[in-house]
């Protein structure tokens, strides 16, 4: 089972801070297979953060949507289109399976082939009762299924249209049937019949199949070879070579080619719905050049999806990564407003009244005894000072402090310099578009029937801002439409004067609520607030009950 630990989408320091050490966390408290992750682009400040102590930035996961290569079986019982039915029938009983892809030398899927099929082949109708002799193959091949000795004569590997006939009569009847038969499509099997065996090869028949491993006389052996007829010598008594010979069928001459496959990316939930009413009873996977990547039947949408989700920074849906609410989530850490959603069974939920989670990391690795290198104490310092500006926001708590204290000292640094290095870089406002800027770190929230977003920068000072106002404006517009909010905002927060600048654009019933001084069109002032969570939220959401 992998477990993956990931933050919000829209990732911000504190995010991908948290991701990181939460899952060196685990690692180290004996957990496998966990694997930090993202699920969106880092920006300059995380960038030069994840640099300055050594650690690449998490996986990058879109989606954690089941998808076929979730449960299908990838060690394939497959078989070419050259080997026999027999082989193919053998390997279908041995895995207990309803049929076979047919792949080529290049592993391609060329069509399926069925126990249905195979079964129809061998045992045809009564009325079809004259099939059950004919057998299309190579004799070369015939040999070998038969699992037979080449005693006289040399067998053709191409394919050809034989007929099979059991000598059970006598002599004189049998030259009588041979009048009747195409003797060069005529494969002859008998016992130690040596007046049989003599007339056939006199009479030209193509090959004799002499049963039950009996020995044949050596002029007979040399009547063949003068006449070119194929002496064969099987192991099995007549009906089991009867059977065998008819199993020497090429798998290729019995596939259905007109098969539906899937690819490793198709979403299970896709893939179920429209392969539910199909007859087919196996489902090559298939990758985009037709290479044979697994097998599904439909018993394998009851499995269990290898994969869960630690959620860290978030607790809500409409942060977290696509898929999330389709795979199990075994924990939540976050430090922010509760709008988890259900689970089917009890999990850890540790959400704490904090200014970050990487203080909730943090305090983890310190309760568990766990040590932490000297790199990760600095990482979770970044992600600290980043969501509480340094210790400076509303939402910073005595916990805070003192977590920041002793990372300070494992680390060596000082909280004040590691600020002022991850504040002057890369200004959102100068090194961001303006769509880039009203998406970066945008939290998508929910009240009653009403969806909203509401994005934050954090700035050294208000100077780049009059010059990207109206492009803003134009951003938070577009986004607003496309993901048909009642409005979109962006919060502008100089982290010197710790003011602040909100932009809203979205219905004129909401806007219009807004009583904070006007800073422009669709511009308001809010000094003293810094904290989306703490200050601008609780006031949003008292706005939106008063709508009407």
């Amino acid at each position: 089972m992998q477990t993956i630990v990931i933050g919000h989408k829209n990732p911000d320091m504190d995010s991908i801070c948290s991701a990181i050490a939460y899952a060196e966390f685990k690692k180290a408290t004996g957990a496998n297979q966990v694997r930090a992750a993202r699920c969106g682009n880092t920006n300059q400040r995380i960038d030069y953060a994840l640099a300055k102590f050594g650690f690449e930035a998490p996986w990058f996961v879109t989606s954690v949507r089941p998808r076929i290569e979730d449960v299908m079986n990838s060690q394939v019982v497959s078989i070419g289109p050259e080997e026999p039915v027999y082989e193919a029938f053998t390997r279908i009983s041995q895995k207990g399976l309803r049929g076979l892809p047919v792949v080529d030398k290049n592993q391609c899927c060329v069509g399926l082939v069925s126990t249905l099929k195979i079964g129809q082949y061998l045992f045809p109708p009564r009325d079809q009762i004259g099939l059950q002799r004919e057998v299309r193959a190579a004799l070369k091949e015939l040999i070998e299924t038969v699992g037979g000795a080449l005693l006289a004569g040399t067998p053709e590997s191409d394919i050809r249209h034989f007929i099979l006939i059991v000598a059970a009569m006598q002599v004189e009847s049998f030259r009588r049937r041979l009048d009747n038969l195409d003797r060069k499509k005529t494969v002859l099997i008998v016992g130690d019949r040596r007046d049989v065996q003599k007339l056939a090869i006199e009479q030209n028949v193509h090959a004799i199949i002499v049963t039950g491993g009996l020995k044949v006389e050596e002029d007979i052996i040399r009547q063949a070879e003068d006449k070119g007829t194929v002496i064969i010598s099987s192991p099995h008594d007549t009906a089991t070579t009867v059977l065998l010979a008819r199993s020497a069928v090429r798998s290729g001459e019995m596939l259905d080619d007109t098969f539906i496959s899937v690819s490793p990316e198709t979403p299970l939930e896709e893939a179920e719905r429209d392969l539910a009413t199909t007859s087919q009873f196996v489902f090559p996977v298939l990758d985009q050049h037709r290479h044979l990547r697994g097998i599904l039947a439909k018993g394998d949408f009851l499995k269990p999806i290898p994969r869960q989700l630690i959620l860290v920074d978030h607790n809500e849906l409409t942060q977290a990564v696509d898929g999330a609410d389709r795979v199990p989530i075994a924990e939540i850490l976050d430090h922010h407003r509760i709008g988890a959603p259900p689970t089917e069974s009890p999990i850890l939920f540790l959400n704490r009244p904090v200014g970050s989670t990487s203080t909730i990391v943090g305090t983890l690795f310190q309760q568990a005894g766990v040590p932490m290198s000297k790199n990760l104490a600095g990482l979770l310092m970044c992600g600290m000072i980043s969501d509480t500006l340094n210790l400076t926001s509303p939402t910073t708590t005595d916990v805070d402090r003192a977590l920041m204290a002793d990372l300070a000292k494992a680390s060596g640094i000082n909280p004040a310099d590691l600020a002022a290095e991850i504040f002057s870089v890369g200004s959102p406002l100068l090194t961001m578009s303006p769509n880039e800027a009203v998406t970066a770190d945008s939290k998508e929230y929910e009240h009653g029937s009403h969806r909203y977003s509401v994005a934050q920068i954090e700035e050294l000072s208000f100077a780049p801002f009059q010059a990207k106002r109206e492009a803003l404006l134009e951003a938070l517009e577009a986004h607003r439409a496309e993901k048909r909010y009642l409005f979109t905002a962006l919060l502008i927060t100089d982290i010197n004067t710790q003011n602040s600048i909100l932009l809203v654009r979205g219905d004129p019933s909401f806007t219009r609520l807004i009583d904070y001084p006007e800073a422009g069109e669709f511009g308001w002032r809010l000094d003293g607030v810094v904290s989306r969570k703490k200050q601008l939220l609780p006031y949003i959401t008292g706005l939106l009950a008063r709508l009407r």
